[in-house]
């Protein structure tokens, strides 16, 4: 049985409608809208609510929809999050058993976890990274001819079914390769080893967001952390599209020292560009 969270959003009746269609036994929660409760406390942005709900109720499966229902993720069996990178490390895999996944390759965003990269390139798949945003990662799809793209936050486009995100489909995609490979989700997760990803924000000047990469100071903190994590992780640097932000992502094995590192690159650029 699996538990499914709405998010008291888009989801909240067809999502009911599309699983008994299925016959997939079900149990749900956060499906009562009440005209402002949509996404309070609960669905894919609190993901805890539906961890605690699996793990209560010893259920196989959690599902968390967004308010507006074009994103999924999931809680395997004990509990522990399935984000969209892991999501489509596991369509990825079933798609290409198959001989369904168009030129053999997948499209994330830069956001996306080095975990991703090392999963594509040790199964000999292509690996496409767009900017963030579900729409560059469809222009991309579309542009190229691939069939499988999304993003981290579960935002996940299978252009076979449907050019958008949705996150019925991705959950019905998922419950499907479960029960056809006879496999726990717990056990189908393990194809990815997800590195630990921290994310801070450093507040900057409305007219200075850009200019991280002009500073010498903050280039050559930049520079040396690039290189220290070459080999064993990932630094990104990006401005907010729409908030007076840089946004220091830093990835590595260490959950601590990459958040020492993060914050005193974002401390650094906040003097710098205030």
């Amino acid at each position: 049985m699996f538990g499914i969270d709405t998010a008291n959003g888009a989801t909240y009746k067809i999502a009911e409608k599309v699983f008994e269609s299925l016959g997939i036994k079900y149990k749900i929660i956060n499906n009562k809208p009440n005209g402002i409760n949509i996404n309070d406390n609960c669905g894919s942005t609190h993901i805890e609510q539906i961890s605690k709900f699996v793990k209560e109720n010893k259920l196989s499966l959690g599902i968390a929809y967004d308010g507006d229902g074009d994103r999924c993720l999931a809680v395997d069996e004990n509990g522990n999050l399935v984000d969209g990178d892991v999501i489509l490390a596991i369509f990825s895999k079933y798609l290409k058993q198959n001989g369904r996944l168009a030129k053999n390759a997948l499209v994330a965003t830069v956001m996306s976890n080095l975990g991703l990269k090392k999963y594509a390139s040790e199964n000999d798949l292509k690996l496409e990274q767009t900017k963030v945003g579900d729409r560059y990662v469809l222009e991309k799809m579309v542009k190229e001819g691939y069939n499988l793209g999304g993003e981290q936050s579960g935002h996940i486009i299978l252009s076979d079914y449907n050019k958008t995100g949705d996150g019925i489909l991705t959950s019905v995609m998922l419950i499907m390769i479960m029960l056809s490979s006879k496999c726990t989700l717990s056990k189908l997760r393990e194809i990815i080893n997800i590195y630990p990803q921290v994310l801070i924000n450093a507040k900057v000047d409305k007219d200075k967001k850009y200019d991280f990469d002009k500073n010498e100071d903050i280039k050559k903190a930049i520079e040396k952390l690039e290189e220290e994590f070459k080999d064993s992780g990932r630094v990104l640097i990006r401005a907010s599209g729409t908030e007076n932000l840089v946004r220091v992502t830093i990835e590595g094995e260490n959950q601590e020292y990459i958040s020492k590192k993060a914050r005193e690159l974002a401390d650094l650029i906040e003097e710098k560009l205030k």
